[in-house]
């Protein structure tokens, strides 16, 4: 097709909707149940078609269709269908049809439980649990419209958060967010989610764009083992896991027959109430052993964080036209929270219609075995039930799975090749909000919303809408800030003091006084007066400068600098760099030892462990992502380096016979490590490469979601001799990966290897220039993915090295079992830090501690190897959450 036709297609599928649109008509009306009270999010689709609609909050639903009779099948979760036939009328009319469902009753039949039977939901479960992979990919591919409404609200606010910094002017009790969306997906297996938003809506916010998600529902589906909610960092197991049985108890409440299909009612229960699982019921289809609806939930029991609920409901029916295989209807996640005073509640609802290019698997599901023959019994005698071993020889034959998925798959994409709307996604991107998807009017809303606002949302859209012009004004944005701004000692303190101007987006932030005031042997008290002052644009650009000035009191040096970092690109990363100026750093300029941490050190224990040197020069650097997944960093140093010594002996504890020491480090390469003065030209390239990185392309800009590939990462680093005077000479090359591996409930691991060495010849060199390790030898630490125990200087090495380090988070596994420490939250961990050098040899540590003791403490015990031979041990302490 050509590209003028491409871009004119929307207005002609919009033009040729108009003389049936003309001829539609609305019905709407409540659904009711128990005590007649609205069933909030109920299901009401159009039977024999792929259209449906939910309720909203009040149980009030509408529905747009074609002039014509239909029938409507109304759903909720633990209620019995209702089908009803209705006329809609054409010429825009409205029909009301109010339903009242009836609670389902369900019957246990006359299956005999005898006090050494397990109860029948057992075996039912066990079933599920057997057709379990093939229901998780029984659909190839398939397309639909999915409709999200997001909803969150405040309903207690505190005066002071932690008591001590005041709340924003603008958090009060209401809504303080709310948005709907109106997507088209495409789904393939085995879990490729491609959307693209058609229409978006905000709240009070004309140019904002929603952030629903369809893929993020994907993290939901009751066929995988574990669900990840995003609220906790193990996820959650699912009552039909493979080992589910070892988390849950089951109780068949009864079954009753729903359009032809007997249907199971069976409550799950935690084993133990500190398990990562769900309290509810799950409904299974009998034969087919799938998944009809979910009414599940998690509590705080259930190592929820940031939340102290979360409700899951879920509908699934058979496809248009393919009705041996099902898909889900309509999904509702309803949560409440508390924390830091505030307290709230909301809402997510995601109605799936138009479902079409539904592919499935198989043709036909496969056969399950035939149950096993049994005596016949005597007459009068309940009927007894299929043990545990009996139904596992039921178990269905699903070799060849996983290649007839492939097969459909390839068919689909085939098949859809011609007119595929999703044809020009690149691969990767996983959502695609295209400019003026939030330009709709109201009247577009009221004509594609499928689910209709509540009184409340209604309010919400009227007020903020109409107030909208009012609240973005400079007035009512500079008395806001007038509130903001307020200086407080305790902001300086602890973050630093940010003064804002919302209406021209500009900001200025100055360092916390742990970071302006410092303390050296090198330069006495240190007075690191920093501002970043930061201009943003409509279109995601930035432009931020960071002037400083740091004098010294004992050296009596004035160190000016000047930094900046610009945002060249609305959308894509393109930012230049550019810090020139007169800086004292740290011979390793990525070392751990902050300069709070050696200020205490420094005056209180008599150990001096920062080693620096005056570097005056500038760096300029440029980073871009010319292709997905790929970064690259290249920059351009110019610098004299200048030897710095002790200045001072001042402190405030004296520890006997701990003299300070030279500023010099102690290398075991290195023996003399001072330089004097040195010049250097130096040139650099960082290049990172993750494989198969997933992302959104919002027409703010680019956000990258990750992959399940490692990082890549190769870089150099070349000291030019000779040219501006530079006296240094040498090549640095590194190679390695780093990647963090998702293990279900055995926690998350995560692992970085490097190896590199320099080549060629070298000259002029000075221990600046050397590959350093980030070391620590105090009890406190800025980085637990460093080494704990390594001296900061002494294998800094001019040779070859391979650094790793792995760390594994079991978040709870181990410590959940244990009733008095299950209520603290604590969570345990383990690493290894690995370093080989020619002077080093095999130098190891291994570690074990707890994370998350108060929420944001972690402690760890270290014992460092080298060689075979033990060197020492320590604790560390630092943040960890």
């Amino acid at each position: 097709m050509p590209l003028s036709l491409l871009r004119l297609a929307p207005l002609l599928f919009l033009l040729s909707l108009l003389p049936f649109s003309s001829q539609a008509g609305i019905i709407k009306g409540t659904v009711r149940g128990a005590n007649s009270e609205g069933l909030a999010f109920a299901n009401v689709a159009v039977r024999g078609s792929a259209t449906s609609t939910g309720s909203n909050e009040q149980g009030q639903y509408q529905l747009r269709l074609p002039a014509g009779r239909y029938e409507l099948v109304f759903q909720y979760v633990g209620y019995r269908p209702q089908l009803e036939a209705v006329r809609v009328l054409g010429g825009d009319s409205t029909t009301t049809l109010n339903v009242s469902l009836q609670p389902e009753a369900y019957n246990l039949g006359e299956v005999l439980v005898r006090s050494s039977d397990r109860d029948p939901a057992y075996a039912i479960i066990q079933q599920a649990q057997q057709w379990r992979a093939y229901h998780k990919r029984e659909v190839a591919a398939f397309r639909a419209r999915i409709y999200i409404k997001s909803l969150a609200r405040l309903t207690d606010t505190p005066s002071k958060i932690l008591g001590l910094f005041k709340a924003g002017p603008d958090l009060k009790p209401g809504i303080f967010y709310l948005s709907e969306s109106l997507s088209d997906i495409s789904f393939t297996q085995p879990d490729v989610v491609k959307e693209r938003m058609i229409s978006s809506r905000v709240s009070g916010d004309a140019k904002g764009i929603s952030f629903n998600r369809a893929s993020a529902g994907r993290n939901l589906i009751f066929y995988n083992n574990v669900l990840k909610s995003g609220f906790s960092e193990r996820g959650f197991v699912s009552p039909i896991a493979s080992n589910a049985m070892l988390f849950y108890r089951y109780e068949l409440v009864g079954s009753t027959r729903q359009d032809g299909e007997l249907v199971h009612k069976i409550r799950v229960v935690p084993r133990r109430r500190s398990d990562p699982v769900f309290s509810g019921f799950i409904y299974i289809v009998d034969g087919s052993w799938r998944i009809h609806s979910v009414d599940l939930g998690l509590d705080k029991n259930a190592q929820l964080d940031y939340l102290d609920e979360l409700h899951i409901s879920q509908i699934y029916a058979p496809a248009p036209g393919q009705p041996h295989v099902w898909l889900i209807q309509s999904q509702k996640l309803t949560l409440s929270f508390s924390a830091l005073g505030f307290k709230g509640s909301g809402y997510l609802t995601a109605a799936f219609t138009n479902y079409a290019n539904v592919v499935p698997t198989y043709p036909t599901p496969p056969e399950p075995k035939a149950a096993p023959v049994v005596a016949e019994a005597k007459e009068d005698a309940p009927v007894a039930q299929e043990t545990a071993a009996q139904i596992r020889k039921r178990k269905p034959d699903l070799s060849g799975l996983n290649k007839q998925v492939r097969k459909q798959v390839k068919k689909a994409v085939r098949d859809s090749v011609k007119n595929d709307p999703f044809a020009r996604m690149p691969k990767g991107q996983i959502q695609l909000v295209e400019k003026g998807v939030n330009e709709r009017d109201s009247a577009y809303w009221n004509e594609v919303r499928p689910i209709p606002l509540t009184e409340e949302e209604q309010k919400d859209y009227h007020v903020k809408d109409s107030t909208e012009v009012l609240r973005n004004s400079r007035p009512y944005q500079d008395s806001l800030d007038r509130i903001r701004n307020q200086f407080e000692p305790i902001k300086l303190l602890v973050g630093g003091y940010t003064r804002s101007n919302t209406f021209r987006k500009r900001s200025a932030t100055i360092l916390p006084i742990a970071q302006i005031v410092q303390y050296n042997t090198v330069e006495g008290v240190v007075v690191n007066a920093q501002a970043v002052l930061t201009q943003r644009t409509e279109d995601r650009r930035f432009f931020s400068l960071t002037p400083t000035l740091r004098y010294g009191f004992s050296s009596q040096e004035l160190n000016p600098s000047l930094a900046f970092n610009w945002q060249l690109h609305p959308q894509k990363l393109k930012q230049l760099s550019l810090v020139a100026g007169r800086t004292v750093e740290n011979f390793d300029r990525n070392s751990q030892l902050t300069p709070a941490i050696n200020t205490l050190y420094t005056l209180y224990v008599n150990q001096n462990f920062a080693k620096l040197y005056r570097r005056d020069g500038m760096e300029l650097s440029y980073l871009t992502e010319p292709v997905n997944g790929l970064n690259l960093r290249g920059f351009l140093g110019f610098a004299d380096r200048v030897e710095l010594r002790n200045s001072t002996t001042d402190l405030i504890y004296d520890v006997k016979g701990r003299p300070f020491t030279s500023n010099r480090p102690v290398s075991a390469e290195l023996p003399n490590t001072g330089f004097g003065v040195s010049r250097a030209l130096t040139v650099g390239l960082y290049i990172d490469y993750k494989p198969g990185q997933k992302f959104i392309t919002r027409p703010n800009g680019k956000y990258n979601l990750g992959s399940k590939w490692p990082t890549f990462n190769v870089q150099g680093r070349h000291g030019i001799r000779g040219v501006l005077g530079a006296d240094v000479r040498y090549t640095l090359l590194q190679a390695g990966l780093r990647h963090s591996v998702k293990l279900g409930l055995l926690g998350t691991s995560n692992y970085r290897v490097a190896v590199g060495g320099f080549v060629g010849a070298q000259e002029g060199m000075t221990f600046i220039d050397y590959r350093h390790f980030s070391g620590n030898r105090t009890v406190l630490t800025g980085n637990f993915s460093e080494f704990q125990l390594l001296d900061y200087y002494r294998y800094s090495t001019n040779s070859s090295y391979l650094e790793a380090h792995y760390d594994h988070h079991f978040n709870g596994f181990i410590l959940n079992k244990f009733p008095v420490i299950r209520r603290l939250k604590w969570q345990e961990v383990a690493s290894l830090n690995y370093l080989r050098t020619p002077t080093a040899g095999h130098y190891l540590e291994l570690g074990a501690g707890i994370e998350h003791i108060f929420k944001v403490i972690r402690v760890d015990f270290y014992t460092a190897l080298q060689s075979g031979e033990k060197l020492g041990t320590g604790f560390r302490l630092g943040y960890g959450f």
